[in-house]
């Protein structure tokens, strides 16, 4: 493997994505591998877990490249460390195609502990990733401090971006300025901190010509409300076209917004991705019918009712492959429970052969499970289901036989909400029925799988291979936070 050629390498490293271990040590196998690690390494040097407080080299590394001058004038400055000039191995910072503004400060933060010095340092930074870059395409702005796009390169370099990350409480010049050069980003992730709209970041969101994915996250404790939406929505009306995944995460919405909020997601009809919060359950039946996403991939509701899940499945083009929601609305006391559930399991093995992903809640009886074996035998690339059961009776031996007997090749996970007790009997036979299919992610939020006897059966399986992983926690419910392309 070590003899691979270069391309083959270099599409099999672009396979490790950010991980950044296993990236790491292949470039220490030899000198063909370490040149073609290292140019993605380098892409987006920001992006892996590790801690930046700490990586002295990466200071060392950016601070070869400042010209003569400016490292003369450094080493007279207080509390900077002396700037080594022994040649680097590569061109670090030509391959680079992302600035991240909190750990570039968090790596300048190792140069010097002095406010001037890390402000100096910080524009001195960013310059040279403007001069040795060939382009950038992500940019997280969060915590800036200076107006890069002044710097003489900064149209050729940031006009190719294609990803923003930033927070309202940047001034609204910062984002004037982009608007000025940047036209084609396609993705935005906003962490709103402003109860009053940023009309500088309205601005850049309005400008752009190829505009897909809008994730916005609401974090502020202010109670004083002044609408920070109005302005967001209305510019979203405007991207109905192109628009293709959304995420929003509203901490507050009122009346008047609410309503803005339904005529803008009626027209929002090119949607694969619809991640949001508990608006909709203001939302009546007769409302719900207007929504129609026929392109609909990943539908993720907090705390939507069966009902407007159903309707929305009801009016998708079949192309649903998630449908997750961290709590259903509705509850077992509800009159009509049994029914609802009930036509929510149908709806979603009637429109969505496609479903990978699916959380379920129904209540034990013989009709909830007949019809959750239909949906097993017609849902061939599920992939992880998660069960909220409401017990009228204890039939968990009758769960596990449906579950062996129709559960398609590719269910590779189940969580199991809710206290779902397995005695040990029941569970070893599942298992052994479970041989020669993939193994198996377990989750489950009752304490008895930690008892001592459970922890011995289920290692025993994990050593077979039946078993992948197996852990109870309080909170297993799907991560509302789906990634998306």
């Amino acid at each position: 493997m070590s003899k691979l050629n270069k391309d083959i390498l270099y599409l099999i490293f672009e396979e490790l994505g950010k991980d950044s271990k296993s990236l790491f040590l292949c470039l220490m196998v030899n000198k063909t591998w370490c040149e073609t690690v290292i140019p993605i390494l380098w892409r987006n040097p920001w992006c892996y877990d590790i801690n930046y407080d700490n990586k002295s080299y990466l200071f060392a590394i950016i601070a070869y490249y400042l010209t003569d001058d400016i490292k003369e004038f450094l080493k007279i400055q207080r509390g900077l460390p002396q700037i080594s000039c022994q040649s680097l191995l590569f061109d670090y910072l030509s391959y680079c195609r992302s600035i991240n503004i909190n750990i570039i400060n968090k790596i300048i933060s190792n140069g010097s502990f002095l406010a001037y010095n890390q402000f100096l340092l910080q524009q001195e930074f960013y310059n040279l990733f403007m001069k040795k870059s060939t382009e950038f395409r992500y940019l997280d702005m969060r915590s800036i401090k200076h107006q890069i796009f002044y710097f003489p390169e900064a149209k050729i370099r940031l006009e190719s971006l294609c990803e923003i990350k930033c927070d309202t409480s940047i001034d609204s010049s910062y984002f004037y300025g982009l608007a000025r050069i940047c036209n084609y980003i396609q993705r935005f992730i906003i962490i709103n901190k402003n109860i009053e709209a940023n009309l500088g970041l309205i601005k850049l969101i309005e400008v752009q010509k190829n505009l897909k994915y809008l994730e916005w996250k609401d974090d502020f404790d202010d109670d004083y409300y002044t609408d920070p939406y109005e302005e967001i929505l209305l510019v979203l009306e405007k991207k109905a076209d192109i628009l293709k995944h959304l995420k929003i995460f509203f901490q507050y919405v009122d009346c008047f917004e609410h309503i803005l909020l339904q005529k803008v997601l009626q027209k929002l009809y090119k949607l694969k991705t619809l991640i949001i919060n508990d608006v909709f359950i203001f939302f009546s039946d007769e409302q719900l019918k207007t929504f129609s996403y026929r392109e609909l991939e990943i539908l993720n509701i907090d705390c939507i009712t069966l009902n407007t899940a159903s309707s929305i499945i009801e009016n998708t083009g079949g192309q649903l492959k998630e449908i997750l929601s961290s709590k259903y609305y509705d509850t077992i006391y509800h009159d009509d429970f049994d029914e609802d559930s009930l036509n929510f399991i149908r709806k979603v093995y009637e429109n969505c052969p496609k479903i990978e992903y699916l959380s379920l809640i129904f209540s034990s009886s013989v009709e909830h499970f007949n019809e959750l074996e239909k949906l097993l035998k017609v849902c061939k690339n599920l992939k992880s289901l998660l069960l909220v059961i409401f017990y009228e009776k204890e039939p968990e031996d009758e769960l596990l036989e449906i579950i062996i007997r129709s559960a398609p090749n590719n269910l590779s996970e189940i969580r199991f909400f809710d206290d779902i007790q397995f005695t040990l009997e029941e569970l070893e036979t599942f298992f052994d029925k479970w041989k020669g299919r993939p193994a198996l992610s377990m989750f489950t939020s009752d304490s008895i799988y930690g008892e001592k006897e459970y922890v011995a059966l289920i290692d025993r399986y994990k050593n077979d291979g039946v078993i992948k992983y197996f852990s109870y926690e309080k909170n297993i419910y799907f991560n509302m936070e789906t990634e998306t392309d």
